[in-house]
């Protein structure tokens, strides 16, 4: 199978490995790429299928968790983003000795609504799906402007992602409806609880996908992890306040 797309920049001696969203690839991390290059090593990943990691097909989180892990550091900090959250997570749970801490962004165990449980609802899952099949690049967009929305500069976020999209190969359908289908079944709450690495965690207040509701329901799953929420952020939280965001990751770094 191909080796993925993976660049690696920075002199800092904390490896740090980016794992981006469902539908994008790793230049969305470009607004804050240089300021964190300055800190750590930085690895930029495109999920398998993703960007310039063409020529995979679907996966499930567990194979697409094993595959990143080829190319990493022996010991890095595991930062995802949405979907790429669910596949650190998968990483820290199977080869806990290779993640010195675990960030999640915007990101949780369990995407989809269940009883109880805040999310996304199962039928804007199923929808997508739809209408990925009819109007590929449509849906995409539609994806993207949900992430920013209630931003103040949700417009100007919205064309980051988008040129971020448009300036790689998209993404074949049925790499989308993998991922989808991550989204659509994970479950990890349970799982991550047996976490003993330091564990942060980063929401936007206004984020439409991951409601902010979870946010002191895993505070109480997991009372060893930490969470912080961004009060005027959506579902990119390190678009629309990077240098908020990169301190976070610095106090983290000084805890490590």
């Amino acid at each position: 199978m191909n080796d993925i797309w993976w660049q690696t920049e920075g002199q800092g001696n904390c490896h740090l490995v980016l794992l981006h969203g469902w539908g994008l690839n790793a230049e969305v991390w470009n607004c804050i790429r240089e300021e964190l290059s300055a800190h750590f090593t930085l690895h930029l990943v495109d999920l398998p299928g993703f960007g310039r990691s063409q020529g995979f097909g679907s996966m499930s989180l567990e194979q697409m968790a094993e595959h990143v892990l080829k190319q990493a550091p022996d010991k890095a900090v595991w930062l995802g983003w949405s979907l790429g959250g669910l596949v650190a997570s998968q990483v820290a749970l199977i080869h806990p000795e290779r993640v010195q801490a675990l960030v999640t962004v915007a990101s949780s165990p369990c995407f989809s609504a269940r009883e109880a449980w805040p999310g996304i609802k199962p039928d804007i899952l199923a929808g997508f799906q739809q209408q990925l099949s009819e109007d590929f690049q449509r849906t995409v967009e539609r994806f993207l402007a949900l992430q920013t929305l209630g931003t103040e500069p949700a417009r100007q976020d919205a064309r980051t992602l988008k040129s971020a999209v448009l300036a790689l190969p998209m993404p074949e359908v049925a790499v989308l409806n993998g991922g989808r289908e991550i989204l659509k079944t994970a479950a990890l709450r349970e799982p991550l609880k047996s976490l003993t690495m330091p564990f942060l965690r980063l929401y936007g207040y206004l984020d439409g996908l991951v409601p902010r509701k979870v946010v002191p329901m895993l505070d109480a799953a997991w009372p060893e992890s930490e969470s912080q929420v961004f009060a005027k952020a959506a579902h990119a939280p390190f678009i629309s306040h990077p240098g908020e965001f990169c301190q976070a990751l610095m106090a983290l770094k000084q805890k490590i």
